[in-house]
């Protein structure tokens, strides 16, 4: 009987949808993270500190004008009815190809004032051939959206496993040939059209001959506020690099860069499956409210499960495994890294409330928050820069610990709110 038990629950847990993703693009992170620690052994041995910050001036440019491909034309192509799909995947090909477009001259015209803002020309070249990816991604992005819509999402697995596995061992191959920076910022133009090729091949979709933006105020007004929170995300995520990078010099921005890509990339690898995963998994019951509530408060068992052991493990050993890892130059990183790493634990709780906002439409309210979550982060940042690098690092550590837990707290006692007069109106329908 007890073995009759156990086999009924793992055929439960196997039919998970969820769960299947989940495990599909866990599996798809574990060679990235395998290929990304080979690769992150081989930099720190064979690059300086100012090949890092170089680096990380280049990768972070890129960020902030990237977000602009994520302005929500995706999330609204998973969340639209099936009816509507058809013209809004025609209309939403164009945009992408406009977008993008535009994104690619941005970045290059970009590139001059940056320059100049950190006082280094050496970086204008490598963000305007970063830019050149803009030019192939909008061929393969509407299928990469119907793929989510559908929770097949093993194909994002498939193309994100292949596509930094492939970055990670290009980076540890120019390394050792000597190329610097470049050796970070080179192979993800390279590697591109390997996402783009993974998607295309996997969905049958295709654009017609026609022209056409019908319906493109449809999607704008909904991805503007998703475009709102990517910009805000991106602000978040790169605002220390910024300020560090401006107050403190590209040697200390290096070893900042290497703490936090050491520390955090396990984890944020772990926090991106989680989150690529979910969406899709709330929309699928956004018309019926018991099983969205369900499925979004059984979420945060499953990111507990996941991101407690993980950072505690990683921020623990640190002390251990930097130095013979990495080489003694990064011993002064660890006390950085282990701030970082554990500023990553409140962080997938509130991605979750994030999703379920946007799930229920309400993305207009998270973009808000987001708002007033970077102002306060960028004024911890400033105060935090003048005890140097170890000062940002509490400052990233103290801003998610203190508003994070809030948030999610506050959303989701929102959204029980809201599920649990729906449920009541459908039961007295009934």
């Amino acid at each position: 009987m007890a073995i009759e038990n156990l086999i009924k629950i793992i055929k439960t847990k196997l039919a998970d949808r969820f769960l299947r993703n989940l495990g599909w693009l866990g599996l798809s992170q574990i060679f990235i993270r395998v290929s990304r620690l080979a690769a992150t052994v081989v930099l720190a041995r064979l690059l300086t500190k100012e090949d890092y910050g170089l680096a990380a001036l280049v990768l972070t440019t890129n960020e902030f004008v990237n977000v602009f491909t994520q302005n929500g034309i995706w999330a609204k192509l998973v969340q639209a009815d099936a009816a509507d799909l058809p013209k809004l995947c025609q209309t939403s090909y164009w945009l992408n190809w406009i977008v993008c477009g535009l994104v690619f001259l941005g970045q290059c015209i970009a590139s001059f004032p940056v320059s100049w803002f950190y006082h280094d020309p050496r970086i204008v070249l490598p963000i305007c051939v970063m830019a050149t990816v803009y030019l192939i991604i909008p061929i393969a992005l509407v299928q990469a959206s119907l793929s989510n819509r559908e929770n097949r999402l093993h194909v994002s697995a498939i193309a994100s496993g292949i596509q930094v596995s492939v970055d990670n061992i290009l980076t540890i191959i120019l390394a050792f040939f000597g190329f610097g920076m470049w050796a970070i910022v080179l192979p993800k133009v390279l590697v591109a059209p390997v996402w783009v090729i993974v998607h295309y091949r996997s969905n049958p979709w295709r654009p017609t001959s026609e022209f056409t933006l019908d319906r493109w105020q449809e999607i704008v007004r909904f991805g503007r506020s998703v475009l709102g929170v990517k910009i805000m995300h991106t602000l978040i995520n790169n605002l220390d690099y910024v300020i560090a990078g401006r107050f403190l010099g590209v040697e200390a921005l290096g070893l900042y860069y290497f703490a936090f890509n050491a520390g955090l990339g396990i984890s944020m690898s772990a926090i991106n499956a989680l989150d690529t995963a979910l969406f899709p998994h709330l929309c699928d019951a956004r018309n019926q409210p018991r099983e969205f509530k369900a499925r979004y408060f059984q979420t945060f068992t499953r990111v507990a499960w996941i991101i407690f052991p993980l950072v505690i493990l990683q921020s623990g050993l640190a002390p251990f495994y930097v130095p013979i890892i990495f080489g003694q130059k990064w011993i002064p990183a660890i006390p950085l890294l282990i701030l970082i790493c554990l500023s990553a634990i409140p962080r997938p709780f509130a991605n979750v409330a994030s999703n379920g906002l946007w799930a229920i439409d309400k993305p207009d309210w998270d973009f808000a928050w987001n708002i007033l979550f970077t102002g306060a982060f960028a004024i911890a940042l400033l105060v935090g820069v003048n005890w140097g690098v170890l000062g940002v690092a509490v400052a990233v550590f103290l801003t998610h610990s203190i508003a994070s837990p809030a948030y999610t707290v506050w959303v989701s006692s929102y959204i029980s709110k809201v599920m649990d007069k729906e449920i009541v109106a459908i039961e007295a329908k009934e």
